[in-house]
């Protein structure tokens, strides 16, 4: 019998749990990584994760490095307070440098090995 390929929501939680303290990735970036259609995908599928989730979700920012409003306005205030723990530092604007703190993406032996076939990027770098 045939495995069934993880639903779109089920990679994307996948490569967040790739990303390591200290760094961040963009909504886009996950989206590209994955092939989902719109990095608005990857906001749906963090907003749906429960408050006990092995997701860490705090580090995913948007691409001008920014922290994106959710619908609890206290979460922003709590995602600058878990990257700061894992030593994320944010500039006077209120953003995360990439050229510092982003992450190249996961290993290309995991993405293989998840199936994952990465089309050509031709959005901005984050």
């Amino acid at each position: 019998m045939k495995a069934t390929k993880p639903s779109v929501y089920d990679q994307i939680l996948a490569v967040i749990r790739q990303i390591p303290p200290g760094r961040v990735a963009s909504y886009g970036q996950i989206a590209w990584i994955v092939n989902a259609p719109t990095p608005r995908m990857v906001g749906y599928a963090l907003a749906g994760l429960p408050n006990d989730a092995d997701v860490p979700w705090q580090r995913v920012i948007n691409s001008q490095g920014g922290i994106s409003p959710r619908g609890d306005p206290l979460s922003s205030g709590q995602q600058r307070k878990l990257l700061e723990a894992e030593g994320v530092t944010f500039g006077p604007d209120g953003r995360v440098d990439f050229a510092r703190f982003g992450w190249d993406g996961p290993d290309p032996a995991w993405l293989a090995e998840q199936g994952f076939t990465l089309l050509p990027w031709t959005g901005p770098r984050r």
